[in-house]
């Protein structure tokens, strides 16, 4: 009877379970410095306009020239798989292994460097627009990561504008985005229902808005003009480092040693969440491979090990960790920083190849995992930050969500 029981329970909950929005799968430590390299020379967030090609790079540090494969697939507005079989959104054939790959030279730390390039020779192109997920299995079937990225059509123009919070409260810590969506060439057929928008703060889909609603639809334009929905935490500019010389001292690097690889001491941060407001000019978050005196920066960049610190009193209801696109924002355990109570600092080590970083440090409640960008750093409403609107649109009778527009802008403009 138990047993009965149980297999009804499975039954009706398998349907809940394949609904699940998919999430990133972060990668285990041997494999590093994932990036995608499109259109940008800065590792970001892809959001590519169909047709565009798309790179995605990556090291894996055990020096064995493994093999790597990859699948894609496609998602909806708010990542549930689509009833899409493969054929309609891929042209060719995915679950194919990694052929290009070149081993490091002449560098303390062994490593191969992969690069899949799409279109390749076996899969032709992406024949949908809309959000995907693309994983690296190993030769065993066992997945090593997963990242997300969009491809979008040019059907719409997408106006964005940051403001200073409408709330009061929060005039001195928010921003608010206003959008605006007009086209010619789509007649939006119940816009309030099947028309979705993604607003995304600095590449990092884990803050993301998605999800609001039209408040103002004239003829084939729709507003957007939330006073608190569309608004998000200013956060301060990040703090930076550079390792491409890793026999000297560089900027944020206080100083340098040579053990089993090279090891970058960073200069000590501290809080500063109660200091006033400074621009310091940053990349929002992402990170640029570099390397002095290098010709291919992808196989001849060595990798560092970089000693971060913070002067902060121990807090015994929150972990500290590094935080940054390095590894696309995620919250693990190489990232948390450990108290020492001799020198009254948080100190955390990581294996970074050569480049130019942005970081900051963030707080993670222990008790509830709500995590905290301004904690250490503060909000600010002056902070430069990048913005990026989504736009998707399911018509009727349609089985998927297609991306129709992009829009970007950055708080350097911001308005009242």
């Amino acid at each position: 009877m138990k047993n009965n029981i149980y297999k009804i329970l499975v039954l009706l909950l398998l349907p809940l379970i394949a609904l699940a929005q998919v999430k990133e799968v972060n990668a285990p430590n041997f494999i590093k410095t994932i990036k995608f390299k499109s259109n940008t020379t800065q590792s970001q967030l892809p959001i590519l306009k169909l047709g565009e090609p798309l790179v995605l790079e990556f090291d894996a540090l055990t020096g064995n020239e493994e093999d790597f494969y990859y699948v894609i697939e496609h998602y909806n507005f708010d990542w549930t798989p689509t009833n899409l079989v493969k054929s309609e959104y891929l042209k060719g054939l995915d679950n194919q292994r990694i052929r290009n790959y070149e081993n490091s030279f002449n560098t303390y730390q062994i490593y191969s460097h992969y690069t899949l390039k799409i279109p390749n020779q076996q899969t032709r192109s992406l024949l949908k627009s809309g959000n995907y997920l693309i994983s690296i299995y190993d030769d065993y079937g066992e997945l090593m990561f997963s990242r997300k990225f969009m491809v979008y059509e040019d059907l719409v123009s997408v106006g964005v504008n940051v403001k200073r919070s409408r709330d009061v409260k929060f005039i001195a810590e928010k921003q608010s985005v206003d959008i605006k969506i007009s086209t010619n060439s789509i007649n939006f057929n119940n816009p309030l229902e099947r028309v979705k928008t993604v607003i995304i703060q600095n590449n990092n889909l884990n803050s993301a808005i998605a999800g609001l609603k039209p408040q103002y639809t004239l003829g084939n334009e729709l507003i957007y003009r939330y006073d608190t929905e569309s608004a998000f935490w200013g956060g301060n500019e990040y703090l930076y480092f550079e390792t491409k010389d890793v026999r000297a001292a560089n900027v944020g690097v206080q100083f340098i040693d040579l053990k089993d690889i090279y090891h970058s001491y960073l200069f000590t941060n501290a809080p500063r969440r109660d200091n006033v407001y400074t621009y310091n000019p940053d990349i929002n978050g992402n990170f640029i491979i570099t390397a002095i005196d290098r010709e291919n920066v992808d196989v001849e960049a060595d990798y560092t090990m970089v000693h971060f610190s913070l002067l902060q009193n121990e807090l015994k209801d929150k972990n500290i960790h590094v935080y940054g696109n390095f590894n696309a924002y995620a919250i693990e355990d190489l990232t948390q920083m450990i108290y020492n109570p001799e020198s009254g600092r948080y100190e955390c080590l990581l294996r970074l190849k050569q480049g130019f970083y942005n970081y900051k440090y963030v707080t993670v409640d222990k008790k509830t995992g709500q995590l905290n960008e301004g904690a250490i750093s503060g909000d600010f409403w002056q902070t430069e930050n990048n913005y990026k609107v989504l736009v998707y649109y399911r018509d009727l009778g349609a089985r998927f969500d297609r991306l129709i527009g992009f829009g970007e802008a950055t708080s350097v403009n911001i308005s009242n």
